[in-house]
C-alpha cells in the first residue's frame, strides 16, 4: 500500500453486496467509531424494492464539519460482490481504497480508476472455513476496515460488542472471533497497528444524536402533544408508524395501522374532532387516496397533520428512490378551494421542528397541514444537536374549553381573521354539526349563493392571518449576489455545499432553503427579486415548484429549473457543474 499517511477529515464510504451480507451493519459500526470521535455523520442507503434479497448499499459520510449530503466520490469502497464494485467503482476517488470479497472471483478489470489501492480478501470463504457460517464476513471486514482507519483493536471490539449486545452470547463471541481473524489478515497485508496509511483527524465532540427524518418527525409530533396516529405501511413512510407505535402508548396515545390510506386519514379526522392532536403519514400514492378526506378537513375545518414522504412516481414508480413530484398535488389537490399549509424540512433537525410546528398550525388553521419530506430526508440519517424539548411550545389556536360566557356558540362563526372559535363535540353549551356540504355559521347545510361566498372567503382569510406564524426559510452566501439557488428538502445540504464551492471559485452566489412551500412567503419573493436569475433545484421532471412560484406572482423570467428525476440525488460537484454550464451559456 501507499506508505504516505493521509489525514482523514472528510471520508465517504460505500459498503455494498446482496441483502443479508451485512452491508448496513458494517456501515453502522464504522459510523459509530467516527461519531465517538466527534465527526459529523450522514448516512444513506440504497435497497431494492423487494421483501428480501437484492442489491443493498450503505453510504456514510463522516466529516469534521457538518454536511447534509454525500460527497462527490468514495474514499473507501467495501464490496461483497461483483455488482457492488461495478456500481461503486466508477465513483472512487483516485487515491481511494477498495476492499473486495474475492471469494467467488478476483476483482474485475477496468472498473476502478488508476491509482486506487485494492485489497482482495476472501471474506466469504474465510468465514465459512473458520466460523462455519457466511454471515460473519461483515465482522471480518470490520477488522480490516478498522485497521485501515488506524482504530485500536480494543476499541473495535468494544464497538462490535456494543452493536451486538442484544444477541445471544455465543453469537457475540463468534463475531468477535471473526473480527480478530480480520485483524490478523490485515497484519498480513501490512496494515499492522500504528503503520496504517490513514490517520483520523480530531473532530469536535458534542451532544449529538444520529437520527433519520422520519424518526425526528415522529418525535416532533409526540413532543408537541400529538396523541393519535393512523397510517398504512408504505415506503418510505413506514418508520413513522413503527416509531410512534412503540412510543405513543407510553404517553397515553394511540398509534394504529389502518386497513388502507382512506381509513387512516378518516381515523385521524375523527380523533381530531375529539380535540386530540392527530396525524397520518404516507407517500404519494397514499396522498392521492387521501384527497377526499383532506378536502373534508379543509371544508369542515378539522385540524390534521399529513406527512408525505415523497418517492419516485407516478403510481408505484420506484418506491425506494427519491423524488419531489407531489408538490402540485399538495398545493393544488382538492375538490374545490380550501386553505392548506405545506412545510418542507431539509434535514432531521428541521423534521423535528417543523412537524412540531405543524401540530400547532393545524389547530390554528383548523385545517390540513402537510409536512413534505422525500425519501432522502425521510430515511437518511444525520447527527444533529440533541433536541431542546423545553423549547417546543403548544398553541391550540382558538380552541374553547368553556362556553358558559357565550350568548350563543356558532361553530363556523364568520370572523375578520377567518378563524372561528371552536369547541370539541360534547362541550357543555355547544353544538357541532359536521358535514362535507357547505354550511352556515351554525353548521346547517346551506346552498345559498351569498352564504357560499361568505364561507369560501372566510376560510381563505385564514392563510393571510397565519402568514406571520409560518416557518422562515434560511439564506446563505453573499447577500449582494445576483445569482441564487433555491430549493427545499433533499436539495438543502447539496445546495449549501455547492454555493460554498462556487464562492471559492470566485462566483458571487447565494442560496435559499424554502421551509414554507405554501403559501409562498414574502421572504421567498424577496429572495427571487434580489437576483437576476435563480436556479430552482428540484427532483421532478416538470419543475413543479418553479410553477408554484410563478403561479404565485414570482417573476417567471428570473427562474431557471435545474431538474433531476432518475432516482439519484445530486452530488455537490454535479450541481456546481450544472450552474457553471448555465452561466457559461449566458455569456
Amino acid at each position: 500500500m501507499n506508505t504516505a499517511v493521509r489525514l482523514i477529515d472528510d471520508l465517504n464510504v460505500m459498503v455494498a453486496g446482496q441483502g443479508g451480507d451485512g452491508s448496513l451493519t458494517l456501515a453502522t459500526l464504522v459510523a459509530d467509531l467516527f461519531g465517538r470521535r466527534g465527526f459529523h455523520l450522514y448516512q444513506a442507503r440504497n435497497v431494492a424494492s423487494r421483501i428480501k434479497g437484492g442489491h443493498a448499499a450503505a453510504y456514510l459520510r463522516a466529516s469534521i464539519v457538518e454536511r447534509s449530503c454525500l460527497g462527490d466520490q468514495f474514499d473507501l469502497l467495501v464490496c461483497f460482490d461483483r455488482e457492488a464494485i461495478e456500481e461503486g467503482g466508477p465513483h472512487l476517488a483516485n487515491d481511494g481504497v477498495v476492499v473486495f470479497d474475492a471469494s467467488e472471483e478476483p476483482l474485475p478489470s477496468g472498473v476502478v480508476p488508476e491509482g486506487v489501492t485494492v485489497l482482495e480478501i476472501p471474506f466469504g470463504r474465510m468465514s465459512v472455513r473458520d466460523l462455519r457460517r457466511d454471515l460473519y464476513k461483515n465482522s471480518l471486514a470490520f477488522g480490516v476496515v478498522g485497521r485501515l482507519l488506524g482504530i485500536p483493536d480494543e476499541e473495535l471490539e468494544t464497538a462490535l460488542r456494543r452493536s451486538l449486545a442484544r444477541l445471544a452470547g455465543s453469537l457475540i463471541e463468534a463475531n468477535v472471533l471473526a473480527l480478530h481473524r480480520g485483524l490478523e489478515f490485515a497484519d498480513g497485508l501490512g496494515l499492522r497497528a500504528g503503520e496504517t496509511p490513514w490517520k483520523l483527524d480530531t473532530g469536535t465532540p458534542g451532544d449529538r444524536v444520529l437520527i433519520s427524518g422520519n424518526e425526528a418527525a415522529a418525535f416532533g409530533f409526540l413532543v408537541a402533544g400529538g396523541r393519535f396516529f393512523a397510517g398504512y405501511p408504505i415506503t418510505p413512510a413506514s418508520e413513522i408508524l413503527e416509531w410512534l407505535a412503540r412510543r405513543l402508548p407510553e404517553f397515553g396515545g394511540i398509534a394504529m395501522q389502518a386497513e388502507d390510506e382512506l381509513a387512516a386519514v378518516n381515523l385521524a379526522l375523527g380523533a381530531a374532532m375529539s380535540g386530540t392532536r392527530a396525524m397520518t403519514a404516507t407517500s404519494g400514492p397514499g396522498v392521492a387516496l387521501m384527497q377526499e378526506g383532506i378536502s373534508h378537513a379543509g371544508s369542515a375545518e378539522i385540524p390534521v397533520v399529513v406527512i408525505d414522504c415523497q418517492r419516485s412516481g407516478p403510481s408505484t414508480g420506484m418506491p425506494t428512490k427519491p423524488e419531489q413530484g407531489d408538490i402540485g398535488m399538495l398545493v393544488g389537490g382538492s375538490t374545490g378551494d380550501f386553505p392548506r399549509i405545506v412545510l418542507g424540512p431539509g434535514d432531521p433537525a428541521d423534521a423535528f421542528e417543523l412537524t412540531a410546528r405543524a401540530a400547532n398550525l393545524a389547530e390554528q388553521l383548523q385545517g390540513p397541514v402537510y409536512v413534505v419530506l422525500d425519501q432522502v430526508v425521510s430515511q437518511n440519517s444525520a447527527t444533529v444537536d440533541r433536541f431542546d424539548l423545553a423549547a417546543v411550545e403548544i398553541d391550540r389556536g382558538k380552541l374553547l374549553t368553556d362556553l358558559s360566557g357565550l350568548e350563543e356558540y356558532r361553530r363556523y362563526l364568520v370572523t375578520d381573521d377567518g378563524i372561528s372559535p371552536w369547541a370539541v363535540p360534547g362541550t357543555s353549551g355547544g353544538q357541532n354539526l359536521v358535514t362535507g356540504n357547505e354550511r352556515d355559521e351554525w353548521g346547517r347545510v346551506s346552498a345559498s349563493p351569498a352564504n357560499r361566498k361568505r364561507m369560501v372567503d372566510k376560510r381563505a382569510r385564514k392563510l393571510e392571518t397565519l402568514r406571520s406564524h409560518l416557518p422562515a426559510g434560511r439564506a446563505w452566501g453573499n447577500s449582494t449576489a445576483t445569482v441564487g439557488m433555491l430549493g427545499f428538502g433533499m436539495q438543502t445540504g447539496v445546495m449549501r455545499e455547492a454555493t460554498d464551492r462556487l464562492s471559492a471559485m470566485g462566483m458571487v452566489v447565494k442560496g435559499f432553503q424554502v421551509r414554507t412551500l405554501w403559501p409562498v412567503p414574502e421572504e421567498t419573493f424577496a429572495f427571487v427579486q434580489s437576483c437576476e436569475r435563480v436556479y430552482v433545484v428540484e427532483h421532478n421532471a416538470g419543475g413543479q415548484y418553479r410553477h408554484v412560484l410563478a403561479g404565485s406572482g414570482v417573476p417567471p423570467h428570473r427562474l431557471q429549473s435545474i431538474l433531476r428525476y432518475d432516482g439519484i440525488p445530486f452530488r455537490p460537484a454535479e450541481l456546481v457543474e450544472e450552474v457553471l454550464e448555465r452561466e457559461r451559456n449566458l455569456r
